[in-house]
């Protein structure tokens, strides 16, 4: 792709395009890190990078940059083609997405997928080798069911969505338009609902279902359970990082972010745009605001408002966190002072 086509591209897209310089109009062929580019490639570098000095190493033919006239006259220097942007970042992911060669099957039905005659597939779909398809169950159009997929009884698909290999869909789980499962992920599952009795654990049925709302992104060995009755839900454009558990009657508001091993209790209740970075802990039917960011390994015990930053276990503010952690090697010689004071 030629470079003037590559800044025709991020003209027309969201990183605020600023400027651009070129001697030739040279020929890229894909991109790369900074640290790993060749000739012919395009690399990128953010502001708060601890790359800066590869500026002068690099052998990418062209870099995506914040505007920084000390950086862009080394550019200039080593002859290296730049465009720059108010968002590095972002315009190297639209550029990503030229050079994606994703290998799209043909749309059609494999002769080993077993398919209910109750249920309906709609048009240009593929469904894979080996997938199941049980009662009473409706899929749109344009998706595409890979091998090895089970999907149960009264499950509703709409449009445009990727279900990749070896999932399992129980029943009653709907998931509307433009979503994508990744492999091994389990939807509507049993939640864990037990009740003590007598010294047993009676099991309580579990009847509802799951909701996966539009443009929703789940990764690879996730469970989202059912609850016994309504629905655990997943906002609108929430993406969900590799085994993530999601319990019975959760709601998840839309445009979250949850990274790995992130574990949310039944009937909890997460806002609008929370972030909840790896293994974060969420107790049962505790309620988590919008906009909420929560550090790694937090412990949510109790509810949380709107806009606040925690951290620790169990969770308070990262500021009041960082302080104390800050403590935390003294406390030895401190609880030693205090012994010697106790004497006196």
């Amino acid at each position: 792709m030629l470079f003037t086509e590559i800044i025709k591209f991020i003209k027309n897209g969201k990183s605020g395009y600023i400027k651009s310089h070129f001697i030739e109009d040279i020929n890229i062929i894909s991109p790369a890190s900074i640290t790993l580019a060749s000739q012919n490639q395009i690399t990128f570098l953010e502001e708060n990078n601890n790359l800066k000095e590869n500026i002068m190493t690099t052998k990418a033919s062209a870099i995506i940059l914040f505007n920084d006239k000390e950086l862009l006259q080394k550019t200039y220097k080593r002859n290296i083609s730049t465009i720059v942007v108010s968002h590095p970042k972002i315009a190297f992911a639209e550029i990503l997405n030229i050079f994606e060669k994703e290998i799209i099957p043909e749309s059609g039905i494999d002769s080993s997928a077993v398919i209910n005659s109750t249920s309906k597939i709609g048009d240009n779909c593929y469904v894979g080798p080996n997938v199941f398809i049980g009662k009473n169950t409706c899929i749109g159009k344009n998706n595409f069911i890979y091998p090895g997929t089970v999907i149960l009884d009264n499950v509703e698909i709409g449009d445009n969505n990727i279900i990749s290999p070896n999932c399992v869909i129980y029943q009653n789980t709907k998931i509307k338009d433009h979503c994508i499962v990744n492999s091994n992920t389990v939807l509507g599952s049993e939640g864990f609902g037990f009740i003590p009795k007598d010294g047993k654990w009676l099991k309580v049925p579990q009847t509802g279902g799951v909701i996966i709302n539009n443009s929703v992104e789940i990764g690879t060995n996730c469970c989202i359970d059912r609850p016994a009755v309504g629905d655990t839900i997943i906002g609108e454009g929430t993406k969900i990082d590799n085994l993530v558990q999601i319990g019975h009657g959760v709601k998840i508001g839309r445009n979250c972010a949850f990274a790995a091993q992130v574990g949310i209790a039944g009937g909890a209740i997460i806002g609008d745009g929370v972030i909840l970075a790896g293994q974060v802990g969420v107790n049962n039917r505790v309620k988590v605001g919008n906009n909420v960011i929560a550090s790694s390994k937090c412990g949510i015990h109790a509810d949380v408002n709107d806009g606040e930053v925690i951290s620790g276990f169990p969770a308070i503010p990262n500021k009041l966190w960082l302080r104390s952690s800050s403590l935390f090697k003294k406390l030895p010689d401190l609880a030693k002072k205090l012994r010697q004071l106790d004497k006196k």
